[in-house]
């Protein structure tokens, strides 16, 4: 079962909602530890101290903030949490359409699941939160940290998803992409044509991690003691000609599509992409 990570509640006007917060994703990249080559030990990290030297454990670790170099201010976590206004409550600011906000903004999602004393309060929100079609914008801190976040319906659950600021996306400030080359009609219409070959509806359950697959594979016959032989890597593919690279791409495509009698219905035209997000 999930372990709650965090309780609080959902605060919307003068109402409030008791719930229970558990993150909604799990890190499954293939991990590696550090071996020492010559005996195959753990390599293990040691919090030391810069000054003594001494290995400081955790009951002794404080917080502190570098106001200029190695000047520092402690804090204690009753004074972090007195800086966190929204400790403990996830407030409700306004409710937004959803497609208004640009997916770069968002973080990390997280379940809220409500205590039995907030049931009620709980499905009339998400009722009503349902038939409007927005979602609600609100603040919420744990973690050291207060977030933007926005609360939204999945499968008959609220997603807490907490949102980066607005001052810590990165503006996309590259010189080449000032440059304008000059774009045949010929490309483009060959283009579009691999977009429109490659056009599907969105189905998750297609998609796996295949490089982690084929890593655990490697791992147990390892393990079993099986010898696992090296393999070339394949050459890169020099790309000549852009008008070439594109014909062959959507002959490549072609070959992988499915006989007339099995294809599917024609997809419906996607909508306009989202708009960004105002700044602040």
């Amino acid at each position: 079962m999930a372990k709650t990570i965090w309780k609080g509640a959902i605060s919307f006007g003068l109402v409030t909602i008791p719930v229970r917060v558990y993150t909604a994703t799990e890190e499954k990249s293939f991990k590696f530890n550090q071996l020492h080559a010559k005996d195959q030990g753990r390599i293990k990290m040691k919090r030391t101290c810069s000054v003594c030297g001494e290995e400081v454990p955790f009951d002794e670790i404080v917080k502190g903030y570098e106001y200029e170099k190695d000047h520092y201010v402690v804090l204690t976590d009753d004074e972090v949490e007195r800086g966190l206004q929204s400790s403990r409550s996830i407030d409700i600011l306004k409710f937004v359409p959803g497609d208004e906000i640009d997916a770069i903004y968002w973080k990390n999602p997280y379940y809220l699941v409500p205590e039995q004393t907030g049931a009620k309060a709980y499905a009339l929100l998400r009722k009503a939160l349902g038939d409007e079609g927005y979602v609600a914008l609100a603040k919420v801190a744990f973690r050291d940290k207060e977030h933007l976040a926005t609360l939204r319906l999945r499968d008959n659950v609220f997603v807490l998803e907490t949102m980066y600021w607005p001052d810590e996306i990165r503006a996309a400030d590259f010189d080449n992409l000032d440059k304008s080359p000059k774009i045949r009609d010929q490309e483009l219409q060959m283009a579009r044509t691999l977009i429109e070959n490659l056009t599907a509806p969105w189905n998750p359950d297609e998609y796996r991690d295949e490089y982690r697959e084929a890593l655990l594979e490697i791992v147990e016959k390892k393990a079993a003691g099986e010898q696992i032989e090296a393999v070339e890597a394949a050459p890169v593919s020099k790309v000549v000609d852009l008008m070439d690279a594109l014909k062959a791409s959507v002959e490549a495509v072609k070959k992988d599509q499915p006989a007339e009698d099995e294809k599917k219905p024609a997809r419906k035209k996607p909508a306009a992409p989202r708009k960004k997000a105002a700044a602040g």
